[in-house]
């Protein structure tokens, strides 16, 4: 994601939730924010608009998503499996001991969407929510290095390619390398 996919990104989040983060905060999140990695998914050629977008803040050991929107009339067409899969490589790439996130108690296909990859409950952030003050599941998986976990991603990874034939996945996962390619040259040497 670029400065340039912002206006397209405030859209989707407007489309998908009640309420959503002001453009001001995307921009620093991708000029200022060193944690911070967003992908966006997009259908058809480079250039396409987005359909979907997450964001993930990489911090010390463990990766926290904390946004994932898909357009309504493209949601249920695994876009936003899509960019949580890419998110959760990135964590992995990154080397991350886990990922982290909240979720809506009543958002019930995304915590189904957590739970096939392996999230599970580990407590409650009370009136989480700004917009009704509901409460926010946190959810984290097990570690991302532990061969449970690794065959899981991968089985998921073949999953995805088959759901969307032609590379889109491949694309897609290839627009996550240059993101953990940024990140490593800023980390200082040895």
């Amino acid at each position: 994601m670029t400065p340039a996919d912002i206006p397209a990104v405030i859209a989707i989040e407007r489309a998908a939730y009640s309420a959503g983060w002001p453009t001001t905060v995307f921009e620093r999140e991708l000029t200022t924010n060193a944690l911070a990695r967003y992908l966006i998914a997009r259908e058809g050629p480079p250039g396409a608009p987005p359909v979907a977008f997450g964001g993930v803040w990489l911090m010390v050991d463990q990766a926290h998503v904390v946004t994932i929107a898909v357009r309504p009339e493209c949601q249920r067409r695994g876009f936003g499996r899509l960019v949580l899969h890419g998110l959760v490589e990135l964590a992995t790439l990154a080397g991350m001991e886990s990922v982290t996130l909240e979720v809506r108690p009543s958002n019930e296909p995304a915590r189904a969407l957590y739970r096939r990859y392996g999230f599970y409950e580990v407590g409650i952030r009370k009136r989480y929510y700004a917009d009704n003050h509901e409460d926010a599941i946190i959810m984290t998986t097990e570690p991302l290095d532990s061969p449970a976990y690794r065959a899981r991603l991968a089985r998921l990874r073949s999953e995805l390619g088959a759901r969307f034939p032609a590379g889109f996945t491949a694309r897609h996962l290839e627009a996550v390398l240059p993101a953990w390619s940024a990140a490593a040259q800023e980390k200082p040497g040895p």
